[in-house]
C-alpha cells in the first residue's frame, strides 16, 4: 500500500496550494509512492502527473521517491517530461530513470541527469507497470522535474505546462493528463468569453469545466482574436487573473450543457425552494427580517437564505420538479455589505424522490466530494460537475463557513434527452454507489483512481443531429431563394406589361383609368407619365365624323405638342392630351398652306392649329361667358352678334385670356408659319359648325 498527494489550488494570486487532499490507494489502484522526495503527485489508470518535491523550486539533498504506475492490462504507458532539471555534478546520486515492471523483476528503460534537459519525444513502457525513480544527493541547483504520463492510446497526450501559445492551429484537440492543478502557472480569463493565449491549456480545461483535475480528458480548442480585458474568477478550485488587451484567445468546445435551470431567471417558484431552517430576527427599529429559502437566488437583491443555526445538518433543497442532467453551480454568499456571510465550503446530495439521498463523489472514490465555496460575501464561485448529476432534488449541505451560513446559487445543466435511460433514480453519467448522506462529519472528499474520460463534443451543431434536420437545412434556402426569383420575375413582368400599356396609349381610356383610385394616383405620378397616358375621347354626338383630306387613322398618344381644340358640345377631353396634324395615306404628302386655305362650313378640320416653336407650347386657356355679357376689359362690341351665334349653337365662343394681353379680347387665331395671326374673319376654321337644317 502507498501514498499519493493531489492537490487543489485557491487564489493564485497568494501564491501558495491551499487545498492538499491526502488520498489513500489500494493494491488494486494505479500506483503508489514511497520515500522522503515525491513532490505533488496524481495516479490514475488512465493519466497522471508526477514532479520531483520542492517543484517548481529547488529539491532538497538527499532524497529519494519511487512512483509504481499500473494500467490496464494490454495498454502501455509513455511519458511527456514538461521539465528536466536535475544537477549534473554526480549523476551517481542525482537522477531520474525509469524501469520497465516492478519490483526486482523491472528493467530499466532510460536514465537523466543534466540542467535543462530538453526531451520532446514521448518516452514509451512495454508493458503495463512502470516504475520511476527519482535520487538526490548533496546538490547547488536544479528544480527538479515534472511530467505527465497516460495509456499509449492518447499520442496527443501534452503536459500541465503547455500553453496556447505553443499551438498555432485555429482548432486543434489534445489529451490533458489528470492531476495539472499541481502546476502553479497562472491562468486569465474564464469561460465562455475564452483566455488570454498565456495561459496554461489543462489548467484553463479544469477552471473552465470541461474536464476534472482528477480524471484529466480530451479537450477541443479554438483559437481567436484577444479581447480588451479578461475577467479573473474562482472555478472549480483555480483562480483566473484579470489581463488585458493581448493578440489571441483560446477557447473550448463543449456539449452545450451549461444553461441555467431557473433560479435566476424565476423559473424554478419559491415553492420549489425549501431549507432544514430559516433565520428570523428583529432588528434595533423593530424590523422584522426572514432569510427564507426564496431569497437564495442568484443575483437576486435582498436577503439570502440563512438557517436559524450555524452547523453541518443545514441544507438548502431545489426541486427541478423534474429529473434533468445538471453540470454545474454558481454560489455567492450574502451580497451585503453589513452583513458579509459565506459558505466556504459544501457538499452536494441529489434524490430524485427526496427521500433517498446521495452524496457527490468523483469517480471511484469512496468519500464524499467537497467543493470549494465562496471566498468572500460578494463574488461568485464556480464548480462543475463532472460526471453530471441526473436527478430531480438537489441540496447543499455547508461544510464550512465564514462568520455565519448565508447562500445564494444558481443551478447548470440542460433537459434529458427523451431518448436516454429507462432505469429509475438519481444516477451520475458514471454511476457510483448511493450512500446515506453523512451528518455531522468534516473530512475531505477522497479522490483516486480515475476513470476514462468524459465525452466532450463539438457543439458547433447538436451532437446528435438526425437526417430530417439535415435535409431542412438544405431544402430551406433552397426554397427561400426559388420564391425569391419567382417574386422578382412577377415584379418585373408586371413592370415590362406597365411600360408597354403606357407606351400604346389610345383615344379610349383604359379601364382602370375610369376608376376613383386610377384618378387618385395620377396625382403622384410625374406630369410626363399622366401626359403620356391621359387621351381624349369625343363623347359628344354633335362631332360626327370629322372629314379631310383623308380618312384619319387610329391616333396614338404622344408627347404635348399641338394644342387641342376647343369645340363646344365636347364633354370629356384629356387634361393635357394634343392633337397631331394629319399626315394622310401619303406620309410624304406635305401641304404647303395647311391652314391658310379655305374651308367650306360643312367641313371641319379634325386638328387645331400648331403651336409655333418661339410661341407658348400650349393654346391659350379660352374663357366662355356663357352669360353672354362682355369682359371688363373688353373692346369687342359684338355681343349681340355673339349671343346670336351662340343661341344658333355651339358656333362661336366669346374668350377672354388670362395672359398679359388680358386688355384686348381675342379669338384663338390661327398662326401662320412664321408666327403671324392672320385675320379675324377667317375664325370659322376654329369650331365645329352646325349643319344647316335639313341639310343632309
Amino acid at each position: 500500500m502507498g501514498r499519493a498527494v493531489m492537490v487543489g489550488r485557491g487564489p493564485t494570486g497568494a501564491g501558495v496550494l491551499v487545498l492538499s487532499i491526502l488520498i489513500i490507494l489500494t493494491t488494486e489502484g494505479c500506483g503508489a509512492q514511497k520515500g522522503d522526495g515525491c513532490g505533488p503527485s496524481v495516479l490514475g489508470p488512465s493519466s497522471g502527473t508526477l514532479s520531483s518535491l520542492g517543484y517548481p523550486g529547488t529539491y532538497p539533498n538527499n532524497t529519494v521517491c519511487e512512483w509504481e504506475i499500473s494500467v490496464p492490462h494490454g495498454s502501455r504507458v509513455h511519458f511527456h517530461f514538461a521539465e528536466l532539471d536535475i544537477e549534473d555534478s554526480d549523476c551517481q546520486v542525482n537522477y531520474l530513470r525509469l524501469y520497465n515492471g516492478v519490483g526486482p523483476e523491472r528493467s530499466e528503460i532510460v536514465k537523466y541527469c543534466g540542467l535543462g534537459l530538453k526531451i520532446r519525444e514521448l518516452i514509451e513502457s512495454t508493458g503495463n507497470q512502470v516504475t520511476v525513480q527519482f535520487m538526490s544527493g548533496t546538490h547547488h541547483t536544479g528544480r527538479g522535474f515534472y511530467l505527465s504520463y497516460s495509456t499509449t492510446e492518447h499520442t496527443d497526450l501534452i503536459t500541465c505546462l503547455d500553453k496556447g501559445t505553443d499551438f498555432p492551429q485555429a482548432e486543434f484537440s489534445k489529451y490533458c493528463p489528470a492531476g495539472c492543478l499541481t502546476s502553479t502557472e497562472e491562468i486569465s480569463g474564464t469561460i465562455p468569453n475564452g483566455y488570454r493565449e498565456s495561459s496554461p491549456l489543462c489548467v484553463a480545461a479544469v477552471h473552465a469545466g470541461v474536464v476534472s483535475n482528477a480524471v484529466g480528458g480530451r479537450i477541443s480548442v479554438v483559437s481567436s482574436k484577444g479581447i480588451p480585458h479578461y475577467e479573473a474568477t474562482l472555478a472549480n478550485n483555480v483562480t483566473s487573473t484579470g489581463g488585458t488587451l493581448s493578440n489571441s484567445l483560446f477557447t473550448f468546445k463543449t456539449n452545450g450543457c451549461y444553461g441555467t435551470l431557473g433560479l435566476e431567471s424565476g423559473g424554478v417558484a419559491d415553492t420549489q425552494l425549501s431549507a432544514s431552517s430559516v433565520w428570523e430576527w428583529n432588528n434595533i427599529i423593530g424590523q422584522h427580517s426572514v432569510w427564507a429559502p426564496s431569497g437564495a437566488r442568484l443575483k437576486k437583491a435582498g436577503l439570502p437564505w440563512a438557517p436559524s443555526q450555524s452547523d453541518q445538518n443545514q441544507w438548502l433543497q431545489v426541486d427541478l420538479k423534474r429529473e434533468k442532467r445538471i453540470t454545474g453551480i454558481i454560489t455567492t454568499g450574502s451580497t451585503l455589505r453589513e452583513y458579509q456571510y459565506y459558505v466556504s465550503a459544501y457538499r452536494v446530495q441529489y434524490s430524485n424522490n427526496g427521500q433517498q439521498w446521495s452524496n457527490y463523489r468523483e469517480a471511484n472514490s469512496t468519500q464524499d466530494k467537497i467543493f470549494q465555496g465562496n471566498i468572500n460575501y460578494l463574488h461568485e464561485v464556480r464548480n462543475n460537475f463532472i460526471p453530471p448529476i441526473e436527478a430531480r432534488f438537489v441540496r447543499i449541505n455547508p461544510a464550512s463557513w465564514h462568520q455565519r451560513i448565508a447562500l445564494k446559487l444558481e443551478l447548470l445543466g440542460c433537459q434529458i434527452p427523451a431518448v436516454r435511460r429507462t432505469e429509475p433514480g438519481p444516477r451520475m453519467i458514471n454511476p457510483s454507489r448511493t450512500f446515506p448522506p453523512s451528518r455531522g462529519t468534516k473530512r475531505p472528499p477522497h479522490i483516486s483512481q480515475t476513470t476514462h474520460t468524459p465525452d466532450i463534443r463539438n457543439t458547433t451543431m447538436p451532437p446528435h443531429t438526425g437526417k430530417d434536420v439535415a435535409l431542412a437545412a438544405v431544402l430551406v434556402p433552397v426554397v427561400v431563394m426559388a420564391l425569391t426569383a419567382l417574386i422578382v420575375i412577377m415584379v418585373c413582368a408586371l413592370h415590362w406589361r406597365n411600360r408597354k400599356k403606357s407606351s400604346e396609349g389610345t383615344y379610349d381610356l383604359p379601364h382602370w383609368d375610369r376608376t376613383d383610385w386610377w384618378k387618385s394616383m395620377k396625382q403622384l405620378l410625374p406630369s410626363k407619365m399622366v401626359e403620356t397616358e391621359d387621351s381624349v375621347r369625343y363623347s359628344s354626338s354633335e362631332v360626327g365624323r370629322l372629314t379631310g383630306r383623308g380618312a384619319v387613322p387610329r391616333v396614338h398618344a404622344e408627347p404635348a405638342e399641338y394644342a387641342q381644340p376647343l369645340v363646344s358640345g365636347v364633354q370629356t377631353l384629356g387634361a393635357r392630351s394634343t392633337f397631331k396634324p394629319d399626315e394622310g395615306p401619303d406620309p410624304g404628302y406635305s401641304d404647303p398652306d395647311l391652314y391658310d386655305a379655305p374651308i367650306s362650313p360643312d367641313v371641319y378640320h379634325a386638328y387645331a392649329e400648331p403651336v409655333p416653336a418661339s410661341g407658348s407650347e400650349y393654346a391659350t386657356p379660352i374663357i366662355v361667358d356663357m352669360g353672354c355679357h362682355p369682359s371688363g376689359n373688353s373692346t369687342l362690341n359684338q355681343a349681340s352678334t355673339v349671343c346670336s351665334f351662340m343661341g344658333a349653337g355651339a358656333t362661336s365662343l366669346l374668350t377672354q385670356t388670362d395672359s398679359a394681353h388680358s386688355g384686348r379680347s381675342a379669338y384663338d387665331t390661327p398662326k401662320n408659319a412664321t408666327g403671324q395671326a392672320t385675320p379675324p374673319e377667317d375664325l370659322t376654321y376654329q369650331v365645329p359648325q352646325n349643319k344647316p337644317t335639313g341639310q343632309s
